[in-house]
């Protein structure tokens, strides 16, 4: 029988989260069905509360960064059983198409329904439905907003039951998107000069990653004097409050001529953004972006020939080039090893109640990453 539950959903944009009643389908063949313990709050569920990121169907059930334990299993599915702890990929990945079989798990072909929150194969059929059987999407088919979801396979991770929950849903989005922008896409080497703008869920693990790979120096930008402390509590070498005073730190170290790397993370992403990173990196450096913004924002103020005279490189990133399958899990392991910081990085908690008073205190920088902790 389909179970009910409770979720936070959004029944237009801009809106906010409305936590209410709702039902979630039984896992069919490929499906699972799982007990959310803990959901980070992540800024895009917010760029689709302020209407920056338009979804295809309402009502809409949010979060995307979640773990928990498998509760049933659909008909015909192997690999998984009750009681099994698994994080959720934002990203699903069917290993089969060309992306996957190329190692782009990152950009499979069964993401093309992500913001619709439909099932990956049919963009008509929905695994919720509120009390009144109106059906409802989820947030990249997943949903981590609800104490109860049920989701595809293709989006779930199967992980140790020795490490805590509460700290392994966030691989499942912003540690491994940060971690990846700066050790895949940003391909950081050792004595590499790094900038890395904004000091949030993201950028956190960008200043991580690129601490790992070796960087001389791990430049944090952040507006808010709490996010640089933070970022040199986990690998930031220096920390400013504007791009300016990062750029003229790279130069300062680099013989004038900038840094190897800028790594965007901001919270809402906009093309004077792209623009001051291109002028803060030097001859044959790259920008990453990873922040997201108003999708009908169009334009970046920057002089194209320089790309070519100084061979710089601009480039997107989503999960940071990672591959969830996999990479989710050699995360893990790093935490394990004492290598990845986890546990430092979540500020607050919440009860899925407060899932307004999240994204609140995620604005006024008081977050770097909250976190929904649901009662077992």
């Amino acid at each position: 029988m389909p179970v009910n539950t409770r979720g936070a959903i959004l029944r237009s944009a801009p809106g906010k989260w409305e936590v209410t009643d709702l039902v979630a389908d039984d896992p069919r063949q490929g499906e699972l069905q799982v007990k959310l313990a803990a959901s980070g709050l992540c800024h895009s569920d917010d760029h689709i509360a302020t209407g920056d990121m338009q979804v295809g169907h309402y009502p809409f059930l949010g979060g995307h960064e979640g773990s928990g334990v498998v509760t049933a299993v659909g008909p015909g599915t192997p690999g998984f059983k009750e009681g099994d702890h698994v994080v959720f990929s934002f990203l699903p990945g069917c290993g089969r198409c060309r992306y996957c079989a190329n190692g782009q798990q990152y950009i499979c072909d069964s993401g093309a329904n992500l913001l619709i929150g439909s099932r990956w194969d049919d963009a008509e059929s929905f695994r919720f439905q509120t009390s009144d059987g109106t059906p409802v999407g989820q947030m990249c088919g997943l949903g981590t907003f609800a104490e109860v979801t049920t989701v595809d396979v293709r989006s779930t991770v199967k992980i140790p039951d020795d490490i805590p929950l509460d700290v392994a849903c966030l691989t499942g989005c912003g540690v491994g998107t940060g971690w990846g922008t700066a050790v895949q896409a940003g391909e950081v080497k050792a004595g590499d000069t790094v900038i890395v703008m904004g000091i949030g869920g993201i950028g956190i693990n960008a200043v991580q990653g690129a601490a790992h790979a070796g960087a001389s120096h791990v430049i944090a930008v952040d507006p808010i004097a709490f996010k640089r402390e933070k970022a040199q509590e986990v690998g930031a070498t220096h920390a400013f409050e504007s791009i300016e005073e990062a750029a003229d730190f790279a130069r300062s170290v680099t013989n004038g001529q900038g840094a190897d790397k800028a790594l965007i993370t901001v919270g809402v992403l906009k093309g004077e953004h792209v623009a001051q990173a291109f002028e803060a990196i030097g001859k044959g450096g790259r920008v990453v972006i990873t922040g997201l913004g108003d999708l009908t924002d169009v334009g970046i103020p920057i002089n194209p020939s320089m790309m070519a005279l100084f061979t710089k490189e601009i480039r997107g990133a989503l999960f940071g080039d990672q591959n969830p399958s996999a990479d989710i899990l050699k995360m893990l392991r790093l935490y394990q090893e004492g290598k990845l910081k986890l546990d430092e990085l979540i500020t607050n908690r919440y009860k899925l109640d407060d899932v307004n008073q999240g994204y609140e205190d995620m604005k006024a920088g008081k977050n770097i990453r909250g976190v929904i902790i649901y009662d077992d």
